[in-house]
This record gives structure tokens, C-alpha cells and sequence, in this order.
């Protein structure tokens, strides 16, 4: 997570948003490249192995979030004890995952960027217009193609990759980046998303991954301590877990020594 990786990622945005907005139709022409006119479908759509992988993908992305998610389960229940993981790890893995695949992914673009996926537009036998990237204006209602929210989670995987040993940093980029592409190219296979979607997916998310390194590890004035975050999660959950062993006839002190 250093300035090279910052200005690649901004680079390969400028040059994605320039071509696909300038040349729109090489969205259409790569999504056909997995179109059948015969049979006016997506074929791997309907191939089991491809669903089997399309979903395997997801529970992989969300199986490098499990830890931290149990971690904070189980600080919230027994807050006396100590994180079971790292603290900036699970604020990191967490936020960067609830901003990159949900908030600006499902509850922004997809919400109120009406471009409709390939699948449904009149080019492959669908019945709405398709539009480029950057015009939001297009007939999609609710569940658009702008931008690819299984691509993001794909891609978020730089997210634990960033947090690999040093030494192992690299191959661990490395298979994020691969297995983010692979999930994406399925996706567009599917039919679900064009090639613009998935390419600014994976640079969003890319983006805030890089960004949220910055404010937790790297930048002195806002960068968070393991201990600040233990310590936090305690005083929210110490209120609840001192009523409960009260009812459980223990005692337990007034406040927590943090």
C-alpha cells in the first residue's frame, strides 16, 4: 500500500474512464465475446461448475473477513478478555469491506445508477438501452450494473493481501489481483456486467483499501492502536456483559480497567 501502487490504480482509473466513455461500444464488444445469438443467451449461465465458482468466490472473500467478525462477537460477549485478533486488522478488513462492497457498491451506485447489465439490454436480446458508464440515466430500477458489487468483494481481498507478512506481500497482491479478475471475467460471462463495471470495481475498491491502510497504519496523526481499538470494543460492551453476570449472581467491577 505505498505511492506506486496509489498511482497505478489512478492511472489505469484514468485510462478506463477515458476509453470506456469515449468509446462506449467496447463494452458491447467484449460482453459479446461471451454471447450466443443462436441461442440469444450467456451460455456459462446456465453451466453448474460456473455457479459452483461464482459462489465458491464469494464465501472465499467473506472467509478472510470470518476472524475478524467472530473476534468482535466474541469481545462483545466476553469484553473482560482480550481481542482474539488484532484490532487495526479487524477495523481495517471490516471497514474496508463494509465501505467498498456495500455502501458505495449495493446502497449507492447500484441503487441510483440506472445502467442496465448486458443481459438486459436490446444488443442481447433484452429489452432495455444500453448506456456507457458514466451516464446514469439508463432504465435499470433497483439492482443495476454500476459497478460490480461481486467485483468489489473480489477485489477486496488486497484488504488481508495488504496485511500479509512482508515477505509474502507480493505473491499475496498478486493472487488478489488474480482472483479478483477471475470472478469479474465470470461475472461479465454471466452476463451480469460489462467490462467497465468490473474494471472500476476493483479500482474503487483498490482506492479505499489504500486509503483506509493509510488512516489506520501509516499516517501519524490519524494511524490507531491495537490497545485504542481492545480498549473501545470493552467500554461498549462492558455495560451489557456486567448486567448479565449480575443476573448470573457474579460480581463484576463498576467499570472495566482499560
Amino acid at each position: 500500500m505505498n505511492r506506486t501502487g496509489l498511482m497505478i490504480a489512478l492511472a489505469l482509473a484514468l485510462v478506463v474512464g477515458l476509453l470506456f466513455g469515449i468509446y462506449p461500444e467496447l463494452d458491447l464488444k467484449l460482453a459479446s465475446l461471451f454471447y450466443d445469438p443462436p441461442t440469444h443467451s450467456f451460455p456459462v449461465k446456465s453451466n453448474t461448475l460456473a455457479v459452483i465458482a461464482r459462489d465458491g468466490a464469494m464465501w472465499i472473500s467473506w472467509g478472510f473477513a470470518l476472524p475478524a467478525i467472530v473476534a468482535v462477537v466474541v469481545k462483545l460477549a466476553r469484553p473482560d478478555r482480550p481481542l482474539l485478533v488484532s484490532g487495526r486488522a479487524i477495523v481495517f478488513l471490516l471497514l474496508t469491506l463494509t465501505l467498498s462492497a456495500g455502501v458505495l457498491t449495493n446502497l449507492t451506485f447500484k441503487s441510483y445508477w440506472g445502467r442496465p447489465r448486458p443481459i438486459t439490454v436490446t444488443q442481447f436480446n433484452g429489452t432495455q438501452t444500453f448506456v456507457p458508464w458514466w451516464d446514469p440515466r439508463g432504465r435499470c430500477a433497483h439492482n443495476c450494473s454500476f459497478f460490480s458489487g461481486e467485483g468489489a468483494t473480489a477485489f477486496w481481498t488486497y484488504a488481508p493481501a495488504a496485511l500479509a507478512p512482508p515477505a509474502w506481500r507480493p505473491a499475496a497482491y498478486a493472487a488478489a489481483t488474480v482472483f479478483g479478475a477471475t470472478t469479474s471475467l465470470l461475472r461479465m460471462a454471466f452476463g451480469g456486467h460489462f467490462f467497465s463495471d468490473v474494471a472500476i470495481a476493483g479500482l474503487v475498491t483498490f482506492l479505499v483499501i489504500w486509503l483506509m491502510h493509510g488512516y489506520i497504519y501509516r499516517w501519524p496523526s490519524t494511524r490507531l492502536t491495537d490497545e485504542a481499538v481492545d480498549a473501545a470494543l470493552t467500554r461498549l460492551a462492558w455495560p451489557g456483559y456486567r448486567v448479565l453476570q449480575r443476573w448470573r449472581g457474579r460480581h463484576v467491577r463498576e467499570k472495566p480497567s482499560v
